[in-house]
């Protein structure tokens, strides 16, 4: 019986050639969730510009510290995402904030509730592309597609039971997203800050 505690044998390797650093490995790392960061950084910021330098911050930080992924807290990709959440808030709150002082962002109630949303929607983003793919093709048939459980059920080869079952729990995986954010937890992996 596999250890639980143990983390999958990909992320301790890849931790460990970072240490080393090897730069293929951090090549590896970017083609493996490249556009996880660089999707999550635009959700939350909303521009290509910013998610960009989001981009280039989360992977810097990964290669000057590797050592501050713990593989006990979790994957590497929950890690990686929870930073780029992370810097990504922090640089919304700071663009937001200037505004602020500037005389054209609103309040300071406004500003932490477009965090929230935008942090809402980048949680739900990474909820949905983490997924298994069953559960994600269900939701995409059912919510972007508009077909209905039956028709979903035909789509995927799977009784009616099994669909509404999918569709069932993919959308208690993405309630996770909103109730996260309200009492604010972090996402994901808490060795990210």
């Amino acid at each position: 019986m596999a250890d639980r505690d143990a983390p999958p044998r990909w992320d301790r390797g890849m931790q460990q050639r970072l240490a080393r650093g090897e730069a293929a490995a951090l090549g590896e790392l970017y083609d493996r969730f490249g556009s996880l960061v660089h999707g999550l950084a635009h959700r939350v910021l909303g521009d290509e510009k910013a998610a960009d330098s989001i981009t280039g911050e989360v992977f810097t930080h990964v290669w000057q510290h590797p050592d501050a992924y713990d593989p006990r807290q979790g994957p590497l990709r929950s890690w990686v995402a929870a930073l780029t959440h992370r810097l990504a808030v922090q640089r919304l709150r700071t663009t937001e904030t200037a505004a602020l002082v500037r005389g054209g962002g609103g309040s300071a109630e406004e500003l932490e509730g477009r965090v929230r949303r935008a942090s809402v929607a980048a949680r739900a983003d990474y909820i949905v592309h983490s997924m298994p793919a069953p559960l994600r093709a269900a939701l995409e048939l059912a919510y972007f597609q508009r077909h209905d459980y039956r028709r979903t059920a035909a789509r995927l080869g799977v009784t009616e039971d099994e669909a509404r079952r999918r569709l069932r729990l993919g959308l208690q995986l993405l309630s996770t997203a909103h109730d996260a954010a309200v009492l604010g937890v972090p996402p994901e992996h808490g060795g990210a800050a």
